[in-house]
C-alpha cells in the first residue's frame, strides 16, 4: 500500500517537473474564464496564427481520409529535402518533434546523455524513459545562457554520450555558432549530437544544421510552432541514412497522419507566409522588449526567436505572485521553476500580437504599481451586414437595423466605407455620396452626411472610375491605379468612421459584394478589413430567392480567413417565399457545418417602396410589360436603358404611381408609342450617346418626337441638344459629337463638377420642384426658340443662362433638366402624369395618388425584419 502511494507521489512530481506551457484548458480554469478569452503567452506559437489557406487544405485532404496515409511521408520529406538541400535518404517525418526526440534516445546503445540546462524538459524525460543517465551542464545567465563548448567537450572525454542542444535554446531564446557545434562533433565522433531547431525558422539568415552537418549530428525541426499548427503535430529529422533507417524501424507505421502530411507539404512551400512571419515577429519582439525595459524589477534576456526569458529581480520576490496577478487578468505565462538551471524568479513569454503584447505589458505595469497604458477608447458597438454576393439585400437590411435600433432608443448612424454606384446624392453642403446611405440615414432620422460613405466610385468605363473621397472628386483612375491609392483612401475611411461613430450609440455598417472575393481581399477596405477596424460583429446575408444560398454561406466561411470567421456572429436568409419551418434541417446543417447560426429568415417583401440598391435591382423590379403591365387606364412611360445609367432613383416616384406603367427599354423594337420617353442620367454621356445611336434607340426616339413627350435628365438633357463638346477629354477622346438635335442646345463638358441642391419653379405648371445637380459642364441655347423650362425658385424676370435648371420647347413636348429628383415633388408629379393622361384622352385624377417618402416603408421594413430575426442574439453579440 505504501509502495503504491510512493509511486503516485513520484508520478505527481514527474508531472510537475515535465510540465509544458499551452495547456489552455487548465490555464483557463485557473483564470476563471473561457479559453477563448485567455491570452496564452505560455506557448510559443507564431503570432500570425495559422496560414490563411489551412482550412481549405484540410477540407481537400479529407477527401482522402478513407485511405491510409503514406507511411513514408514521401512527398513531405522530398519537399523538405529540396528546401534544405539534403538527399531523400537523410530525412524522416514524425508525429511532432517530441516523438522523434523520444525515438532518437533509443538509438546507438548510449548509456548517458549530456544536457546543457536550462533546456526543453522533454530531453531529460525522453532519456529517463529510455534508461539513459543524464548529466547536466549549467548555462551561465551572466553569459546570456550561451553553451560552453569547452566544458561540453570535457564531459565527453570519458565516454561517448547523447548531447542535446537547442538552436535557439528553449526557454532562453539564445542561439549558438553552428561552426562551434560542427567542431566539437568532429572532435567526438563516438558521441551523437541532437540539435533541436524547432524555433530556428524564426531567426533570419541563421546557418542551419539540416544540410551540411557531421554524420554524428541529428537535426530536429518542428513545423507546429512556426506555422501555428500544434494541434496537427508534425516534426522532421535530418541525419545520415543509417540513422534515418534505424528511426524508421523504431517509429510506428503511419506515424504522421494524412492531414499533417498534406498541411506540412504546403507549409514548406509557402515562402510568403515565412517572410511575413519573420518580419512581423522580429518587429513585435523588439517592441515587446522595449515595453518591458520601462518596467523596474523585470529583466529580459536577449532572444532571437518568438519568445524570451524574463526574470523578476525585486528583493524578496519571485515570479509566483506576478504569475498569479497575470492569470487573474486572463493572461498566462510560463513559470520556469521546473526548468533545471532556473529558479522561481524566472518566467518565459511568447511574442504575440501587438494588442496582446500591450495587454501583457499593462499586466506587468499594474503588478509593479505603475500606471497602465492609456486605455484604448472602446469602439462603438457595430453591426456589419455583409453578403454572399452583390444585390443580396445588404443595403435594405442595413436600413432595417438602423430603424430597429432607432426605435429601441439608440442613436444610430449608417456607414459604408466604399460604395461603387452611379446612383449618387448631393448633401446640403454640396458633397456627393451614395444613395444607399441616404436611405439608411433616413432610417436613422439623420441628415445625409458624407462621413457615412467616405469613398464613392462612379464607373466611367469597364476598367476605370471617378474616385470621390469625402464628397469631392479626387480624379479618374484605372483599377490598378486605384489599388495603389487604396491605402490613402482607407485612411480617409478610418478618419470618417472614427468621427461619426464617436457620436453614436450603435453603428450599422454595410459591406460590398462578398468578403470572399479572393482577387480583392489583399487590398480590401470595405468588408473584413473595415469590420476588423470597427471591431464589428458581422452578419452574412444571402438571397435565398436566387437559389444556392446554403452553399454560398458555407463557401463564404470556407474562403475567409480564420480570424475573419471569428468576427461572424451569424447569417440571415433574405427574400424567402414560403413556410420558413421547412428550412429547419438546412438551418441545423448550416450551424453544424459552419459553427454559426442562422439568426433570421426574412420573407420577400412586395412593393417595399424604398430605392433599389443598384440599377440591376431597379431593372429586375420592372419586367418587359412594365411596372403595371398593359393597363389601358395607365399612362405608358419608357425609360431608355443606358449602359452607364446613373441616378435611376429619379424614376422611383413614378414607379410607385398607380396609373403609371413604367418600362425600361434597351431595344428600339420594344419602345412602341409611349406617352413619354425619359432619357436618364449617365456617367458617360458621350459613350452612352454612341450606344443609343448604334443600337437604333436614337432613331426610334426621333421618330416619336411628335407623338411622345420626351424628357432628358442631366446626361439625358445633354443628349437632347445639338452638340456635346469634351475639349479636356474628361469622358473620352472624342472632342465633339452630335446630339439628338431635339433641342437647340450646346453642352461643353468641364473639369469642375457642379454639386448643389436646388429649389426651382417649373415654368408650365408654376409648381415648386426640388432636387440636386451632379454634372460636369455647361449647357447653353443656340437659338431663341428654346425657353427656360425650370428656373431657381424666387427668380423673376430675365434669368441668366447659368442659373437655368431646365430647357424646353414652347409646346412642352420636349424638355430636359439638370435637376435630379424632379419627380419626387408630389404635386408636380401628379400634374405631369395628369398632363399625359389628358393628351391620351384619359380624365385627370388631379388628387395626389401617392405620397413619395420613405417613413412608412422604413417602419414596415423594420417591423418585418424584427419579427423574423433573433434580435436578442444580435444585441448579445453587440454586448448590449
Amino acid at each position: 500500500m505504501q509502495a503504491t502511494q510512493d509511486n503516485i507521489t513520484n508520478l505527481a512530481k514527474q508531472e510537475t517537473k515535465y510540465a509544458h506551457g499551452g495547456n489552455i484548458k487548465k490555464l483557463a480554469e485557473r483564470a476563471g474564464c473561457p479559453s477563448s478569452e485567455l491570452l496564452d503567452f505560455s506557448a510559443n506559437i507564431n503570432p500570425l496564427g495559422p496560414p490563411p489557406w489551412l482550412q481549405q487544405v484540410v477540407i481537400n485532404a479529407l477527401n482522402e481520409v478513407d485511405k491510409y496515409p503514406d507511411p513514408e511521408s514521401a512527398e513531405l520529406t522530398l519537399a523538405a529535402c529540396q528546401k534544405y538541400s539534403v538527399w531523400p535518404t537523410e530525412c524522416i517525418a514524425g508525429n511532432g518533434a517530441s516523438e522523434l526526440i523520444s525515438a532518437i534516445t533509443r538509438l546507438g546503445g548510449y548509456k548517458r546523455a549530456v544536457i546543457p540546462v536550462p533546456c526543453y524538459v522533454d530531453y531529460e524525460r525522453s532519456c529517463a524513459i529510455a534508461g539513459l543517465k543524464t548529466e547536466q551542464i549549467p548555462l551561465d545567465p551572466q553569459k546570456g545562457f550561451a553553451p560552453d563548448f569547452d566544458k561540453l567537450s570535457s564531459f565527453l572525454s570519458a565516454s561517448p554520450a547523447l548531447v542535446f542542444l537547442a538552436q535557439p535554446n528553449n526557454p532562453t531564446g539564445t542561439a549558438f555558432d553552428p561552426e562551434e557545434l560542427k567542431k566539437i562533433a568532429r572532435a567526438h565522433p563516438d558521441s551523437r549530437f541532437i540539435v533541436d531547431e524547432s524555433f530556428a525558422d524564426f531567426i533570419p539568415n541563421l546557418e542551419r544544421l539540416t544540410g551540411k552537418r557531421p554524420p554524428n549530428v541529428i537535426t530536429i525541426l518542428s513545423l507546429t510552432k512556426f506555422y501555428a499548427i500544434p494541434g496537427l503535430r508534425l516534426g522532421l529529422a535530418f541525419a545520415s541514412p543509417d540513422i534515418i533507417m534505424a528511426l524508421k524501424n523504431i517509429l510506428p507505421c503511419w506515424s504522421v497522419n494524412l492531414l499533417a502530411q498534406t498541411v506540412g507539404l504546403r507549409c514548406i512551400k509557402d515562402e510568403e507566409y515565412a517572410r511575413q512571419t519573420i518580419e512581423t515577429t522580429t518587429r513585435l519582439r523588439e517592441e515587446l522588449v522595449q515595453g518591458i525595459a520601462k518596467i523596474p524589477g523585470i529583466k529580459t534576456f536577449p532572444a532571437q526567436a518568438n519568445f524570451m526569458l524574463c526574470q523578476v529581480q525585486r528583493v524578496g520576490m519571485d515570479a509566483t505572485g506576478l504569475i498569479e496577478h497575470l492569470i487573474k487578468n486572463n493572461i498566462a505565462v510560463r513559470h520556469c521553476e521546473n526548468f533545471d538551471g532556473l529558479d522561481s524568479t524566472y518566467f518565459r513569454i511568447a511574442v504575440r500580437t501587438a494588442e496582446e503584447n500591450t495587454k501583457f505589458i499593462d499586466g506587468l505595469r499594474s503588478f509593479t504599481g505603475m500606471e497602465v497604458t492609456a486605455t484604448k477608447a472602446k469602439k462603438t458597438p457595430a453591426l456589419m451586414i455583409q453578403g454572399t454576393c452583390s444585390n443580396a439585400g445588404k443595403s435594405i437590411l442595413a436600413a432595417a437595423f438602423c430603424r430597429i435600433f432607432l426605435q429601441d432608443g439608440y442613436k444610430v448612424a449608417p456607414f459604408k466605407a466604399q460604395n461603387m454606384s452611379l446612383n449618387s446624392f448631393v448633401t446640403d453642403n454640396g458633397l456627393e455620396m451614395g444613395r444607399a446611405q441616404v436611405t439608411q440615414a433616413a432610417a436613422c432620422k439623420q441628415s445625409p452626411d458624407v462621413r457615412m460613405n467616405p469613398v464613392l466610385l462612379k464607373p466611367n468605363s469597364n476598367t476605370g472610375s471617378q474616385i470621390i473621397v469625402m464628397g469631392k472628386p479626387v480624379g479618374n483612375m484605372k483599377v490598378l491605379d486605384y489599388v495603389k491609392y487604396k491605402p490613402t483612401a482607407f485612411e480617409a475611411v478610418k478618419k470618417a468612421y472614427d468621427s461619426i461613430s464617436a457620436d453614436s450609440d450603435i453603428m450599422v455598417i454595410e459591406g460590398a459584394g462578398s468578403p470572399a472575393e479572393i482577387n480583392l481581399k489583399q487590398h480590401d477596405i470595405v468588408n473584413m478589413a473595415m469590420a476588423e477596424y470597427a471591431e464589428a460583429k458581422v452578419i452574412i446575408t444571402g438571397d435565398i430567392d436566387r437559389g444556392g444560398v446554403f452553399a454560398a454561406l458555407s463557401g463564404t466561411m470556407d474562403l475567409i480567413d480564420a480570424h475573419e470567421r471569428k468576427m461572424v456572429c451569424g447569417f440571415l436568409l433574405n427574400k424567402f417565399r414560403g413556410d420558413a419551418s421547412l428550412l429547419t434541417p438546412a438551418l441545423d446543417f448550416t450551424l453544424s457545418r459552419t459553427g454559426k447560426p442562422v439568426l433570421g429568415v426574412i420573407p420577400h417583401i412586395e412593393n417595399l417602396g424604398l430605392p433599389d440598391e443598384d440599377s440591376v435591382s431597379f431593372k429586375q423590379d420592372i419586367n418587359k410589360s412594365g411596372s403595371r403591365g398593359k393597363q389601358s387606364d395607365c399612362v405608358d412611360i419608357v425609360c431608355i436603358d443606358l449602359p452607364r445609367i446613373s441616378n435611376f432613383t429619379d424614376l422611383d416616384a413614378l414607379k410607385g404611381e398607380p396609373d403609371v406603367n413604367l418600362r425600361i427599354v434597351d431595344n428600339p423594337n420594344e419602345i412602341g408609342t409611349p406617352d413619354a420617353i425619359i432619357i436618364p442620367g449617365s456617367k458617360s454621356t458621350l459613350s452612352d450617346l454612341t450606344h443609343i445611336k448604334e443600337s437604333g434607340l436614337a432613331q426610334a426616339i426621333l421618330n416619336l418626337k411628335d407623338k411622345s413627350e420626351i424628357i432628358g435628365i442631366c446626361g439625358g438633357l445633354q443628349m437632347l441638344g445639338q452638340y456635346i463638346s469634351d475639349p479636356d477629354e474628361i469622358e473620352s477622346e472624342v472632342i465633339t459629337a452630335d446630339g439628338l438635335g431635339l433641342l437647340p442646345l450646346q453642352t461643353t463638358l468641364a473639369q469642375e463638377k457642379t454639386l448643389t441642391r436646388t429649389n426651382g419653379t417649373h415654368g408650365f405648371s408654376k409648381m415648386d420642384v426640388s432636387g440636386y445637380e451632379i454634372h460636369h459642364g455647361k449647357t447653353e441655347p443656340l437659338l431663341p426658340t428654346v425657353r427656360a423650362m425650370i428656373v431657381p425658385k424666387g427668380l423673376t424676370g430675365s434669368v441668366p443662362i447659368s442659373k437655368v435648371l431646365g430647357f424646353g420647347i414652347k409646346s412642352g413636348m420636349i424638355w430636359g433638366t439638370y435637376l435630379h429628383g424632379i419627380f419626387d415633388a408630389d404635386e408636380f408629379r401628379r400634374w405631369f402624369i395628369d398632363s399625359l393622361r389628358e393628351k391620351k384622352g384619359l380624365p385627370k385624377l388631379e388628387k395626389i395618388q401617392t405620397t413619395f417618402g420613405m417613413e412608412d416603408a422604413l417602419d414596415r421594413l423594420a417591423k418585418v425584419v424584427r419579427e423574423n430575426v433573433d434580435m436578442k442574439a444580435i444585441y448579445n453579440a453587440l454586448g448590449m
